[in-house]
């Protein structure tokens, strides 16, 4: 059984940055990525990384101002968050998926093929 643990949300002002982390507890799943989601809009996939090898994909939305990482000396896969902008405002939430990311997470999402779910952290944005 996989258990994740989102930390690190918070508020920040536009422009400023946040690091979101994701603690997992024994098979952490060959792909993990970061979802997010806004009040009243569909879940989305911003970011997720390979375990083995470390190959990271991002969605157009973050691209160049996100960062997803892996510490496997600590079982956490971060998400370095810059420049954020109001639109980042979003619960966000850490998955594993037993499948590699692509296809998994690239070029489309398949959110069915992530098995294993945070509890989420508030980001805010203002």
């Amino acid at each position: 059984h996989v258990q994740l643990v989102e930390s690190g949300g918070g508020s920040v002002q536009a422009g400023g940055s946040l690091r979101l982390a994701c603690a997992h507890s024994g098979y952490g799943g060959a792909c993990m990525g970061w979802f997010r989601q806004a009040p009243g809009k569909e879940r989305e996939g911003v970011a997720a990384i390979y375990s083995e090898g470390g190959t990271t994909y991002y969605s157009d939305s973050v691209k160049g101002r996100f960062t997803i990482s892996q510490d496997d000396s600590k079982n956490t896969v971060y998400l370095q968050m810059n420049s954020l902008k109001n639109e980042d405002t979003a619960v966000y939430y850490c998955a594993a998926s037993r499948y590699d990311c692509k296809p998994t997470f690239y070029p489309s999402v398949s959110e069915s093929d992530f098995a294993w779910w945070g509890q989420g952290t508030q980001v805010t944005v203002s």
